[in-house]
């Protein structure tokens, strides 16, 4: 018996131990951020101007943003978890390429961005920022693209807005239901700080929806925009690229075809709107 209750009090202390871990330390599990010094210069071979919003608690995030002559718009783009908007920055070719401007940021706490990162800060931060793109742009020319950990922030945002389009790279169903996969066993409720409610953001959605993954996409499995699909079966238009995992889709020529008929109906009732 005391062999028993031995067991069973370290097999707690254990879950106990874990459960605070990931508690303490979620920052660091779930967000894998390349922090760049303040004076780091960016340099790419097309035209760009950097940005710093000063936030009213004191942090600050900075962002880039790509222009062309005669842009059809601008694509709001929200990035992964993971290094920062200077290796980001690559994916503006592709919209740059269609005629649209590009804007990227990076949260609290990765790049030159400063300050506690939260939940309700992303959402708030990134709101800041949606108004600051409102003020160069129509709204109707504002294309909101969200990847990976970004999509579930993405589509907050358009949530809150009346963006032309929202485009889902390899989203989550939610986030919670995300890290359910590989913390079942823990109190998830309690000690996650992160829920970012996609299948709830999605519901209240007016501007149309293109969702975008990968069949063989293990990080997050494509059945998680098959189920976003599910509640809102006539809104929702899934691409799914056929041997594609969570981060080599730009590789596959299909992805290409996508970004180029997405951007081309948006550009199509950008060219009618100035008709009128």
């Amino acid at each position: 018996m005391p062999t028993i209750l031995y067991v069973s009090l370290l097999v707690l202390s254990i879950y106990v131990g874990v459960t605070l871990l990931i508690y303490i330390f979620q920052h660091y599990f779930f967000f894998r951020p390349e922090i760049l010094p303040s004076n780091f210069t960016y340099d790419y071979p097309f035209n760009f101007e950097e940005k710093t919003f000063e936030m009213e608690d004191g942090g600050s995030v900075n962002a880039l943003h790509f222009k062309v002559p005669n842009s059809r718009g601008v694509v709001y783009y929200f990035k992964g978890n993971s290094r920062s908007i200077k290796g980001w920055a690559k994916f503006s070719r592709d919209f740059m390429g269609n005629g649209y401007d590009f804007f990227v940021m990076d949260y609290r706490g990765f790049g030159k961005s400063k300050g506690k990162r939260t939940e309700a800060k992303l959402y708030s931060d990134s709101q800041h920022i949606y108004k600051y793109l409102m003020e160069s742009y129509e709204e109707k020319d504002i294309i909101i693209y969200g990847r990976s950990l970004g999509s579930g922030i993405a589509a907050r945002i358009a949530s809150w807005n009346n963006p032309r389009m929202l485009i889902l790279d390899s989203p989550y169903y939610s986030f919670h239901h995300h890290v359910k996969r590989f913390a079942f066993i823990l109190p998830l409720k309690i000690i996650l700080r992160y829920r970012i409610r996609t299948d709830q953001f999605i519901k209240n959605i007016q501007a149309p929806i293109h969702i975008i993954h990968g069949n063989k996409d293990r990080l997050i499995p494509l059945y998680n925009s098959l189920n976003l699909k599910k509640l809102r079966q006539n809104h929702i238009k899934i691409t799914v690229i056929h041997g594609g995992g969570h981060n080599n889709l730009p590789s596959f020529p299909a992805y290409h075809e996508f970004i180029y008929k997405r951007l081309n109906e948006a550009a199509i009732d950008w060219v009618k709107s100035k008709a009128v």
